[in-house]
């Protein structure tokens, strides 16, 4: 895509979050904006690059690998944002600052174990399935606590947050209600877990109320890069 239509795009993105946050009493330097690159070639990751953005999302990592080979002379944030197979997960602890993805404690500890020692610890975000949905990854609000304590005993991984993709809806307000109990997950998993500061929830279409009820990271491709390639 051109620069120029890029540049507006992320423009008003940032102003949808400026807005949003305002609107909830919230300060916009403490939502960061995941921009979702799966699909999309390094030149539009370099385009969007040097239009401010820092942080980018991945799904595929067959994908992924060349676009970060190929843009090693800029500082970006890769964030590993799809699920995760096991016998994928050296490569994803060896070239990733972050997942968003872990929804299982066999997963969480071969992540550990292949953090490459030199690398800083990788930060990860628990997904939860919040939804119920039977085809979507992640782990149950029940199941939090036990996975929580597993995470925060492997040394190499930092644990951030909770991640979460609601059913699809239209509906401002059920929109909220799937925010707040992820949010409402985190209040109680801080009681035990302090250093978990962050809910990756709310996408392109949804973000104004994610950011209502307490994201700190919103994951956008659509309204960054326009209609996803496939």
């Amino acid at each position: 895509m051109t620069e120029r239509p890029l540049a507006d795009n992320i423009a008003k993105l940032l102003e949808r979050v400026r807005l949003g946050a305002e609107k909830s009493q919230r300060n916009s330097g403490d939502i960061r904006v995941l921009a979702v690159s799966k699909t999309r070639p390094a030149s539009d990751i370099r385009a969007a690059y040097e239009c401010g953005l820092r942080d980018f999302g991945e799904s595929y990592l067959q994908e992924a690998l060349p676009k970060i080979s190929e843009l090693t002379d800029l500082d970006i944030r890769w964030h590993f944002i799809g699920p995760i197979q096991s016998n994928k997960t050296r490569q994803i602890a060896e070239h990733f600052d972050w997942v968003h993805s872990v929804d299982r404690a066999r997963v969480a500890k071969r992540l550990n174990d292949q953090r490459p020692l030199q690398m800083p610890a990788l930060q990860v975000c628990l997904q939860v399935n919040i939804s119920g949905e039977e085809s979507k990854s992640g782990a149950t609000v029940e199941e939090l606590p036990a996975l929580v304590r597993e995470v925060l005993s492997l040394p190499r991984l930092c644990l951030r947050g909770l991640m979460a993709i609601p059913a699809a809806t239209n509906d401002p307000e059920a929109q909220r209600r799937a925010f707040a109990q992820l949010r409402s997950s985190l209040e109680q998993l801080q009681l035990f877990a302090p250093g978990m500061d962050t809910l990756s929830m709310g996408m392109s279409g949804d973000l104004e109320a994610a950011i209502h009820e307490g994201a700190t990271i919103v994951r956008t491709g659509s309204a960054l890069f326009g209609a996803r390639n496939r």
